[in-house]
């Protein structure tokens, strides 16, 4: 059925399990489900990715926010995690092995290397290739590349790279190719549509939407998901719960008009940010004017969540900046109601974000849903804390 996103995301599909008219499909509580007979459940049980058996296998609810999720993302299939770390780890198990090498894309969220960097004690070994738009992406390929992973827009930096050009390089090699696109949603993007193999969210961020629970998604094809569901996913244990996924169900429903006026919002933010003469540069794609053309062909909207440069700062500068706002609470993840600050700088690594190309004086915005003129004012407030400086 060719439904619309919003459709998709609204509830306007029948919902499983819906047997008295409700308007929200049910919370599943229970780990088992038995059967009527022990040849049904003995061949239930070797189909278990079919079939509803033991919750850290398949639950109603839970499949309900997988179908939603991969119909928005254009694809065949779904498998949802307890987490965005717990579902990037099980498609690595699932399909990494010794001597295989990963080669990363653009910048990347922090935590991700630091698995690849822990797996190197299993002999996975990784390389970052943060080259403009991605487009020379054959130079870090090896002969033993198994895995090209990559996120656009980037952590941080937010830059775009060229996703067609990069899974037609992978294709040609039998790579195979996996893309975070928890900044864009699939609202927004749809990185299926350009070749890449598999999608991983954080439904933690814009689609759960609430900051109040914790989940991630694994999406791709019918083969690779089922492949997934045996090792990665039942083996490693990282589930998500029926009450979850009710909540990132809850989520979705709202996603279409909470990501217009996160766009909204964030691009007044950036025009205001653009016009003060104590900011260096403004890193999100509306703001990326160089590459405007590869942009507008991939995402077909903003998120809320950027970054910018402070001129001349170093970490006193920062700290004054962030602690002056009151509107933007500081803390870490992004994309629910509130607007967020943070930066990567700390007291200690000033050399370790220079080796890896973050200015000094950067500071990250989730810019919430609280209404464009009251974050302005807000940021006003740490404008005037760092004139001293």
């Amino acid at each position: 059925m060719n439904y619309s996103d919003e459709e998709i995301c609204m509830g306007a599909l029948t919902e499983e399990g819906s047997t008295y008219g409700e308007v929200t499909p049910p919370i599943y509580q229970s780990t088992i489900f038995t059967k009527s007979s022990f040849e049904t459940f003995t061949k239930e049980q070797s189909e278990e990715d079919q079939h509803f058996v033991y919750s850290r296998g398949t639950n109603p609810t839970v499949q309900v926010l997988e179908k939603k999720l991969a119909m928005l993302e254009r694809a065949e299939a779904c498998k949802c995690f307890g987490s965005g770390m717990g579902a990037i780890s099980a498609v690595w198990m699932t399909l990494l092995k010794a001597g295989d090498h990963v080669l990363f894309m653009n910048n990347i969220y922090g935590p991700t290397l630091q698995l690849a960097a822990h797996m190197e004690r299993f002999g996975i070994e990784y390389t970052v290739f943060d080259h403009e738009q991605g487009r020379a992406v054959e130079e870090g390929i090896k002969e033993n590349t198994r895995l090209i992973y990559l996120e656009s827009p980037g952590t941080m930096k937010m830059k775009v790279v060229d996703i067609k050009h990069i899974t037609d390089a992978a294709k040609k090699r039998g790579i195979y190719t996996m893309m975070d696109n928890t900044w864009a949603t699939p609202l927004f993007q749809k990185p299926m549509t350009l070749g890449v193999d598999i999608v991983i969210h954080s439904l933690t961020k814009y689609i759960g939407g609430h900051s109040d629970v914790v989940g991630g998604a694994v999406i791709s094809s019918h083969a690779l998901i089922k492949q997934l569901f045996f090792s990665g996913y039942q083996l490693f244990g990282s589930v998500l719960q029926a009450d979850s996924a009710a909540m990132i169900i809850r989520g979705l429903r709202t996603l279409p008009l909470r990501m217009k006026q996160h766009q909204d919002n964030a691009l007044q933010v950036i025009s205001y940010l653009e016009s003060r003469p104590e900011v260096k540069a403004v890193h999100h794609p509306a703001a990326d004017k160089q590459n405007r053309v590869l942009i507008e062909q991939q995402l077909q909207g903003y998120a809320g969540l950027l970054s910018f440069e402070l001129e001349d700062a170093g970490f006193e500068k920062v700290a004054a900046f962030i602690n002056h706002l009151t509107l933007f609470r500081i803390g870490t993840s992004w994309g629910g109601y509130e607007s967020l600050v943070n930066s990567p700088l700390k007291k200690d690594n000033h050399e370790q974000l220079k080796a890896q190309g973050f200015d000094l004086g950067m500071i990250r915005l989730s810019v919430g849903l609280e209404g464009a003129a009251m974050q302005i004012k807000d940021l006003e407030k740490g404008f005037q804390a760092v004139t001293a400086y």
